[in-house]
């Protein structure tokens, strides 16, 4: 079943997931033997059997009594990546055709992991003049090749790294030692801000699969805070030994102030928090 259920998340249905897979294991067979292995009326059966037939994923013999076959798995796999790979370019190709609205001045919540992959992406080519970066190590793995290649056509690239830093062909800095960050604050770091014209924020879990907060914004004077606020961080990194003691330990993960503390208790708590119980059907 667990087999059927990782098919069914490539677009088939219940059904159609439990025939491929008796198809597979059982070999070839009439919609008829098919429909008694798997407890689905006969009607259903051939139903999902046209269906599969149309999405490539099973092949029928001329005779009367029709015998149905699965395609091999790495085959059946590779059409529908051909297949969505054609459809993906079609559909982009015309939502380009679309005018893009003009910058709202609005905050938004991002709320994957993928949107704040290809948000951030999108943010690093489109930049012409400056990009200012505050990465964690696993992020900084993720946008490092696109901050290298912003680098090579002549944005300044400069930012705040942690611990062993991949060697970036770009002005970098490391900041704190990465033992110390990862134990006072509650997740993975993701700092943006492209030519002071937007910026990205967002926090991931310590394995970086879930976003625990994520916004990004086009709003210029959101952005141009943002940027003013990270220059002067990656600026005092520079100087940082002629700064006064008292003065260095302004930072946040030095001064440890009331608010890092809430946030790293709600941190705990989102992981202490017991998942509840699904409802069982009846």
């Amino acid at each position: 079943m667990q087999v059927a259920q990782s098919i069914a998340g490539l677009g088939f249905s219940d059904t159609e997931s439990r025939i491929y897979c008796e198809l597979l294991k059982s070999g070839p067979s009439t919609g008829y033997r098919l429909a008694a292995s798997i407890g689905k009326a006969a009607a259903n059966v051939y139903q999902a059997l046209e269906a599969l037939l149309l999405r490539g994923a099973v092949m029928v013999d001329d005779k009367e009594a029709r015998v149905f076959r699965a395609v091999a798995a790495a085959e059946l796999i590779a059409a529908l990546e051909n297949d969505f790979k054609r459809r993906s370019s079609v559909a982009l190709e015309a939502l380009k055709r679309i005018e893009i609205s003009a910058a709202d001045d609005r905050l938004y919540h991002l709320k994957t992991t993928g949107q704040i992959l290809e948000r951030g992406r999108a943010m690093i080519s489109a930049a012409r003049k400056i990009v200012l970066f505050d990465l964690y190590p696993g992020p900084l793995e993720l946008f490092h090749a696109d901050l290298e290649k912003a680098a090579a056509r002549n944005v300044f690239v400069a930012g705040v790294t942690y611990g062993d830093a991949p060697k970036l062909q770009i002005t970098h800095l490391h900041s704190h030692p990465w033992t110390t960050v990862s134990q006072r604050w509650p997740g993975q770091q993701t700092t943006l801000v492209c030519d002071a014209n937007e910026y990205l924020i967002a926090l991931l879990s310590s394995d970086g699969k879930t976003v625990l907060h994520g916004s990004w914004t086009d709003s210029p004077y959101l952005a141009c805070l943002q940027h003013t606020g990270l220059a002067s961080e990656i600026q005092a990194a520079t100087v940082a030994e002629s700064i006064p003691p008292a003065l260095r330990s302004l930072g946040l993960l030095k001064a440890n102030p009331p608010g890092l503390r809430r946030l790293l208790g709600m941190g705990q708590k989102a992981k202490s928090r017991p998942r509840r119980a699904g409802k069982r059907k009846p």
